[in-house]
């Protein structure tokens, strides 16, 4: 309830201290590709020329206690072959050490969820990618013939404290970059064959 008041909090109004597009200057230097676009104050776009892949990239905030954290998110959109709406969550399984893959439907037909599983399951490429991806939040979203793809990285991400006053960019490694476009081009490949 409590991550609900604070998404809730910093949805009304930006944080005292945010500055719309710094974490994208700071994340466009780690990308390393010219192909990168600001298409607003906290947007950019991200074109993958080798796959033909657009990738939106977005600043989200979230304020807690005299700090907040600017994270990027990471947005994909692909044609489905069959049409619905459902929503799922996928999260690194086992306590301590990755174990798996678990994929937890939000709403939506239990029969996509399967389908879902199976194909993550069945791609060995993808899922070894999604093992070593140092992922926050990840969502799949079936909506009519799209699926959305969003995944929020831990890397490219900037924690800001108002006392004592700091700020930390949490910089995206060149082995997770690559480890993120693989993951990218893994849904592109899966997600298109569905």
């Amino acid at each position: 309830m409590r991550q609900k008041l604070s998404e809730l909090f910093s949805a009304q109004r930006a944080p005292a201290g945010y500055r719309p597009g710094v974490t994208l200057e700071y994340l466009r230097r780690n990308l390393g590709r010219a192909s990168f676009t600001s298409t607003g104050p906290a947007k950019a776009m991200l074109f993958l020329e080798e796959i033909g892949l657009e990738v939106e990239i977005v600043e989200r905030t979230e304020s807690q206690l005299l700090m907040h954290m600017v994270m990027t998110e990471f947005m994909i959109t692909l044609p489905a072959s069959e049409e619905g709406n459902a929503r799922f969550d996928l999260h690194h399984s086992g306590p301590i050490r990755r174990t798996g893959l678990r994929c937890k439907q939000r709403s939506g037909e239990p029969a996509v969820l399967a389908g879902l599983q199976g194909a993550l399951q069945a791609d060995q490429g993808l899922h070894q990618a999604l093992m070593l991806l140092d992922f926050k939040r990840l969502r799949i979203d079936l909506d009519g013939r799209r699926w959305h793809v969003r995944i929020e990285h831990m890397g490219g991400s900037e924690v800001v404290n108002r006392m004592p006053s700091f700020r930390r960019y949490i910089a995206l490694s060149g082995v997770q970059r690559d480890v993120l476009f693989d993951v990218l081009t893994g849904f592109q490949r899966v997600l298109g064959r569905r």
